[in-house]
């Protein structure tokens, strides 16, 4: 099996213009393939496979597969009320209208559940006609510029307060749409990591590592990284060329007061992998067959699709099954926004994984990653 076309995607992409470096994977049943291309940093030190990378919303599936962990301890019900464990978010008001003012509300016609925030229709969390709005939303205001949530733009884990300060300042804000009436990004893995956190009765981070990351091998996965030497600096687009927007000094180099369960980790390819072939093991050690089930199938209803997503042509194509997009013919996986993908097929045995730090400048999936993973799928036929 030839990986040529992988290589010669990934070149193509990688320069202080467009991508300063890179770390892409192939895995073919038991055939692994890694390129490690370009500099950590514009002029820095060369990527390494073992690089540390910030991977943002691939966060998300591993926040919902130690939820679905807890789940099978019994720990959580996966129909049940959150109000046991949040009560913060007990008693929810919802907006009259999703732009308007925060005091105009109507009560949430029921509780909020976990598989509510697992499925990011619980009520809140982000909207493409929010970014579009020819003036903020009252309640991004609130969420962002207010509270700190860093839930609604990009992550923030400087910005974060401790997790009881965190649910109770999104206690005090209304929803933006009843619970299960459609699916909005983001915030749901937030709160899954409070909620987590108090069923375990332990910090978030630590639940994470003994229940899923040590079990994996994940070695390298974390919520930060004293090995600073390791992390690609984060970089944005601008019309001026690449700007960075956090060094690997910066706000993943300590612990942070919240450990987002939506967009907060850092991480390898190598942990990616071993991630990604927990699924294709059936879920072995770590979840059941049925948690792996429910996670890569699609959860959601036409009705909750018709509401929109991320852009106008979101759901084509995919849909949503629990913190990840399933797509048509059963692959599934997520995407980070601050330069990462990752992506599992089961029925071709194919694992993709691409670990850059130039930020996405639309929802849509950059050339760089559609390149190598339609490279990947050309490689295996």
């Amino acid at each position: 099996m030839s990986f040529e076309a992988v290589r010669a995607a990934a070149e193509r992409h990688v320069g202080d213009d467009d991508v300063p470096g890179l770390v892409a994977l192939v895995a073919a049943g038991d055939d692994v393939y890694v390129e490690a291309l370009g500099h950590l940093s514009i002029g820095g030190p060369p990527v390494r496979r073992d690089s540390l990378f910030r991977i943002a919303s691939t966060t998300k599936p591993i926040t919902a597969a130690l939820t679905m962990l807890l789940v099978q301890d019994g720990l959580i019900g996966l129909e049940e009320p959150v109000d046991r464990l949040l009560p913060e978010l007990a008693d929810r008001r919802v907006l009259s209208r999703p732009d308007g003012p925060l005091e105009d509300t109507v009560p949430a016609e029921r509780p909020i559940t976990t598989r509510d925030l697992l499925t990011f229709t619980f009520g809140f969390g982000m909207a493409t006609e929010m970014f579009m709005a020819r003036t903020p939303w009252p309640i991004m205001v609130a969420a962002e510029d207010e509270l700190h949530l860093a839930t609604i733009r990009e992550p923030d884990p400087a910005g974060q307060a401790d997790p009881d300060t965190w649910i109770a300042g999104l206690g005090t804000l209304p929803l933006i749409a009843q619970p299960g009436e459609r699916w909005l990004y983001n915030t749901g893995a937030s709160v899954l990591g409070v909620l987590v956190a108090r069923a375990a009765g332990r910090p978030f981070a630590e639940v994470l590592r003994t229940r899923v990351l040590e079990p994996l091998g994940m070695r390298d996965t974390a919520f930060w990284t004293s090995e600073t030497d390791r992390l690609a600096t984060a970089y944005g687009a601008t019309p001026e060329g690449l700007v960075a927007f956090d060094e690997p000094d910066g706000a993943w180099s300590r612990p942070p007061a919240f450990g987002d369960g939506a967009a907060g980790l850092v991480s390898t390819v190598d942990d990616l992998l071993a991630f990604a072939r927990l699924f294709l093991r059936g879920g072995e050690p770590v979840l059941s067959a049925e948690s792996v089930r429910a996670m890569t199938s699609d959860q959601l209803t036409e009705e909750q699709k018709a509401r929109g997503g991320l852009g106008e042509d979101f759901f084509s194509g995919r849909s949503w099954g629990f913190a990840q997009a399933v797509y048509d013919g059963g692959a599934f996986g997520w995407d980070g926004g601050l330069g990462t993908s990752w992506r599992v097929d089961p029925a071709r045995d194919l694992v993709v994984i691409v670990l850059t730090q130039r930020a996405f400048e639309t929802s849509a999936l950059p050339p760089v990653h559609r390149d190598i993973l339609a490279a990947a799928y050309a490689s295996v036929g």
